[in-house]
């Protein structure tokens, strides 16, 4: 039988036939659909993504049937001067770090997810600002793990926290009792913890699928925009530092948030990938202690702890993080190479850009240093994008290859272009400010920016304007 032409044929019997397609496949990267496997993606052209997922034996009946005269609920469309905009309608972490992050607190109805290595402290960040929330805020709030049993979570809570206000927990991977519970509870606040547990009864795929992955977000999404819950989802990473499952899945979700660190130190940095209410450039940062994660409130101080006394290469510059100024040593070495092909090794910093400013050093200084092995690190585990710092790496290069010691009182910041000059940089005025609040006394920076600052008074500290990196090297020397 033929339905070839039958613009008017039953849905329903329709949704029948489509039942009999009993897989499909999905692209891991962007999660477009394929009845056939393909090499390439057609829609973010990513090779060998496509993985097969079994479909909902249950799909057909998802169709509208105009018999049965069953439409979805429908919302009318309001004016912009109609919507209501309420000061509780962001809610207060209990973490001034994390609240800047997301552009002032987390929004009522919004969808987070937050990726990170195992390890390195999501589960125990949730953990607090659910208490804060409960104890601090008065608010309601639902902790939901599928990894955890209820056992589990109270050892870590007493070890961390102490718990107290309206704040429960389960421990269940069904997605539809899941939100049953949440819909019957009406917590202000959620933690699923974490997504690829869970699985939902219309799709028969293994939980952690990207099928799975998907309608269970897609669920959770609805369900914190009809009833203004605000939802934070914990999501797996690959070993690319990726949120593990369908990139569709960032596309969903409102916030987009990392949480990295090395497992063996104590600091962590959470940086936003992406924030329909606020800016993605802000970071906070959080020690992890016995007693928990506790926030950072002067990150320079820290990242200057432990600095080496008369070292060479060592250099103190400033990077903007958002809106805030963080003061971070860079450390440069050159030492003879032992192969033909000298080595280039990066730790915070674009490996492309270093090869750039090598390369500016031989031509403008006349400085054989690209036959040596060279190697730059940011302390902290920060990694920074902004040309700022790029005068500060070029010296710290050069005083390592000259062996002279670059004084413990000197900050350094600006772009180098390829002809060697210094150029602007944004926010001066902050980065000269948090060198003067952590004690700096000389300040080597552009030379436009100085003109600025002739007229101001600043006690105990000299700002040194540099128009090239040959005048910031004689300036080393002395």
């Amino acid at each position: 039988m033929s339905i070839t032409g039958s613009a008017g044929a039953d849905p329903i019997f329709i949704g029948i036939i489509m039942a009999k397609i009993t897989s499909k496949f999905y692209c891991k990267e962007c999660g477009y659909e394929s009845a056939k496997w393909l090499g390439q993606c057609p829609g973010c052209r990513a090779w060998n993504s496509f993985v097969e997922e079994p479909v909902a034996s249950t799909s057909g009946t998802r169709s509208f049937s105009k018999s049965s005269g069953i439409r979805p609920a429908r919302q009318k469309p309001v004016r912009i001067d109609e919507i209501a905009l309420q000061k509780e309608d962001r809610l207060p972490t209990g973490f001034k770090e994390l609240d800047r992050v997301l552009g002032g607190g987390i929004v009522v109805g919004s969808l987070v997810l937050l990726g990170g290595d195992p390890g390195i402290g999501k589960s125990t960040l949730l953990l607090e600002v659910s208490r804060n929330l409960a104890a601090d805020a008065q608010k309601k709030v639902l902790y939901v793990s599928g990894e955890e049993s209820l056992k589990q979570i109270k050892m870590r809570a007493e070890r961390i926290v102490n718990i107290s206000g309206d704040l429960k927990f389960m421990t269940e991977t069904n997605i539809e009792n899941i939100v049953a519970t949440i819909q019957e509870e009406q917590p202000d606040f959620v933690v699923i913890d974490s997504i690829q547990t869970m699985y939902t009864e219309t799709v028969t795929a293994a939980p952690g699928s990207v099928s799975q992955v998907r309608e269970s977000s897609a669920q959770l999404l609805r369900l914190a925009k009809e009833n203004g819950i605000a939802v934070f989802i914990v999501g797996h990473v690959t070993k690319d530092g990726n949120v593990a499952g369908p990139k569709i899945l960032e596309h969903m979700v409102d916030v987009v948030l990392y949480f990295e660190g090395e497992s063996s130190g104590s600091l962590r940095i959470m940086h936003g990938q992406k924030n329909r209410f606020g800016s993605t450039n802000e970071i906070a940062v959080f020690e992890m202690e016995g007693s928990g994660l506790h926030e950072v409130l002067n990150p320079s101080e820290l990242l200057l702890s432990g600095r080496p006394v008369g070292a060479s290469g060592s250099v103190v510059s400033c990077g903007m993080e958002g809106t805030r100024p963080l003061l971070m040593e860079i450390q440069g070495l050159v030492v003879q190479s032992a192969f033909n092909l000298p080595r280039r090794t990066t730790n915070g910093i674009d490996y492309n850009r270093l090869n750039m400013l090598i390369a500016i050093i031989e031509r403008r200084l006349n400085l054989e240093i690209g036959k040596y092995d060279a190697y730059v690190n940011i302390t902290g585990g920060l990694r920074i994008a902004e040309p700022s710092m790029d005068l500060a790496i070029i010296m710290s290069l050069i005083s390592s290859y000259m062996n002279i010691e670059i004084s413990d009182d000197i900050m350094i910041f600006g772009e180098v272009g390829l002809s060697g000059e210094v150029r602007a940089v944004s926010n001066a005025e902050q980065r000269i400010e948090e060198a003067i609040r952590l004690g700096f006394n000389k300040i080597v920076m552009p030379a436009y920016h100085a003109k600025k600052f002739n007229d101001r008074n600043l006690k105990d500290c000299e700002l040194i304007p540099v128009r090239n990196i040959r005048d910031a090297l004689q300036i080393m020397k002395k």
